[in-house]
């Protein structure tokens, strides 16, 4: 796919198994904690169904998902003001490094959703594997961080141990 190919679609209820493929491919690699199917299908079929949420996917030459973002319209735990919250952004390690700017084009997405409805949009990184590089890419579209995360007795992804060191 050449990098003008590359351009993020809103996703469609159609898409749910691949769309949650791309979800558990994300979760084995970034969770912290046991994933619940039923939870992030919520999450994935509301979005993809515009129920408080939408979906951006970018699909492959033979119509594979490459790469998707979750955005869920929400609260905080203070305010009963709606803000944008990512829930999900992902794109397949096979593609991070193609032409095209996958995970670019989905903050792009993110924050012309956020103008569109004229809400703020809250969107991190909750992720111990190349931490540096993603807050350099959210850095560049998206200002200076408003905060950061510690995790104390855990850690991110498939291959790390649930317990403190």
């Amino acid at each position: 796919m050449t990098e003008d190919a590359v351009k993020v679609r809103v996703g469609t209820p159609s898409m749910i198994h691949s769309f949650m493929d791309l979800t558990f491919a994300c979760v084995e690699e970034n969770a912290l904690l046991t994933p619940s199917t039923p939870k992030i299908l919520n999450e994935v079929w509301a979005s993809l169904n515009h129920d408080h949420g939408i979906a951006g996917v970018i699909e492959g030459d033979a119509g594979t998902l490459e790469a998707g973002i979750v955005l869920r319209v929400d609260t905080t735990p203070y305010s009963e003001d709606l803000v944008l919250c990512e829930r999900f952004i992902f794109v397949r390690p096979e593609h991070r490094a193609a032409k095209g700017g996958r995970a670019s084009r989905l903050c792009e997405f993110a924050k012309q959703v956020a103008d569109q409805l004229e809400m703020p949009l809250l969107i991190g990184i909750l992720s111990t594997e190349r931490a540096a590089g993603k807050v350099r890419l959210y850095e560049r579209h998206f200002g200076t961080p408003a905060g950061a995360y510690w995790l104390y007795g855990a850690k991110t992804g498939k291959k790390q141990a649930h317990a403190a060191e």
